[in-house]
């Protein structure tokens, strides 16, 4: 049985025409502060690539310009005290 594919995220509309060569400061502003703001809330940069019409790479330099430091790949590693957990 094959597992359902992931869903492919439809660009914002704001950034909908933006990607180009030359992008407006205004615009590498926006992009900026926006993959910054949605990869500190957790999402991927595949995610924020799709969400903006842009590449991985272009999102990994816009971290980079904004100083934002990268996760590393994987999931997020559980402490000892939450492995051990239990929700009753």
């Amino acid at each position: 049985m094959a597992y359902p594919g992931r869903p492919v995220l439809e660009p914002v509309p704001r950034f909908r025409g933006t990607n180009t060569i030359r992008q407006t400061p205004e615009q590498r502003r926006v992009l900026v502060e926006f993959a910054s703001r949605e990869y500190a809330a957790g999402r991927s940069l595949r995610q924020i690539a799709e969400l903006t019409g842009r590449t991985q790479a272009a999102i990994r330099r816009a971290l980079d310009q904004a100083g934002v430091p990268r996760r590393g790949p994987g999931a997020p590693v559980l402490s000892a005290r939450t492995a051990g957990a239990r929700r009753d």
